[in-house]
């Protein structure tokens, strides 16, 4: 999770503007889960070390206690240590197009009591007590007119719980940290042109709405790679049957 430093007049603007703009509903466009528009948003990344502004590191997510191994070290956001979005010294196992948003739907003993209820995917992704239904779900992060999709792999900033933005229609309290709701990896700030602390628009994707782009070819846990993997072998089966008649 990512402390915020001091936003610009023009930020607190337009989250001041976006206010009346962001709706639970179906949108115009008949998309299923509509923007949510001026959203404080601030860089976080794997490895990130704890400071007084920052208490909590990341090398673990809300959801994967080995984040770090996971992703295969540390995500340096050091422009001049990066390239093609990822940093020069490895390869990521993991999409490097991440996100956080401030909900956990697990709790100790399996998931959060209203998780059935506010998540709105909840029954078509439950696999079990001990499995997260958030977890890698795609995200659409708009600046300007780039837009940028990553996968939703940590829970923050500063909250686990704030279901009622998440999924609902509230905004994030001004009063909370100038009202950050939306955390991204360098990846994203880099392909949007992002400063430390901005602002953007953001709503969840299907899988189904994701154009291929640099987010879709690394990570084990990529649902592109995992998909053109199982087309592979589907494919090689097929050309073994077809060799074998």
């Amino acid at each position: 999770m990512k402390a915020i430093s001091i936003l610009s007049i023009g930020a607190l603007a337009a989250i001041s503007a976006g206010c009346s703009t962001t709706e639970h509903s179906a949108s115009a466009t008949g998309e299923r889960y509509p923007w949510k528009k001026n959203i404080v948003t601030t860089v976080f990344w794997i490895g990130e070390q704890p400071s007084a502004s920052n208490p909590v590191p990341n090398r673990k997510s809300a959801w994967d206690k080995n984040w770090s191994r996971s992703y295969g070290g540390f995500d340096d956001p050091h422009p001049g240590h990066r390239s093609n979005y990822i940093p020069v010294k490895f390869t990521p196992r993991q999409n490097p197009f991440y996100c956080a948003l401030p909900y956990n739907d697990m709790a100790a003993t399996g998931h959060r009591p209203e998780a059935p209820r506010v998540v709105p995917w909840f029954t078509e992704a439950y696999q079990g007590r001990g499995v997260s239904t958030c977890k890698d779900r795609w995200v659409a992060i708009r600046k300007g007119n780039r837009t940028v999709y990553a996968q939703w792999e940590d829970a923050g900033p500063f909250r686990t719980d704030y279901w009622q933005y998440v999924f609902g229609n509230e905004r994030p309290k001004i009063t909370l940290n100038k009202g950050a709701g939306l955390d991204v990896s360098p990846a994203v700030r880099d392909y949007l042109g992002l400063d430390e602390t901005d602002v953007t628009d953001w709503r969840f994707v299907e899988f189904s709405e994701v154009p291929r782009g640099p987010w879709s070819t690394l990570g084990e846990n990529n649902t592109f790679v995992i998909s053109d993997r199982k087309t592979g072998r589907e494919l090689a089966q097929a050309s073994k049957r077809a060799e074998g008649q």
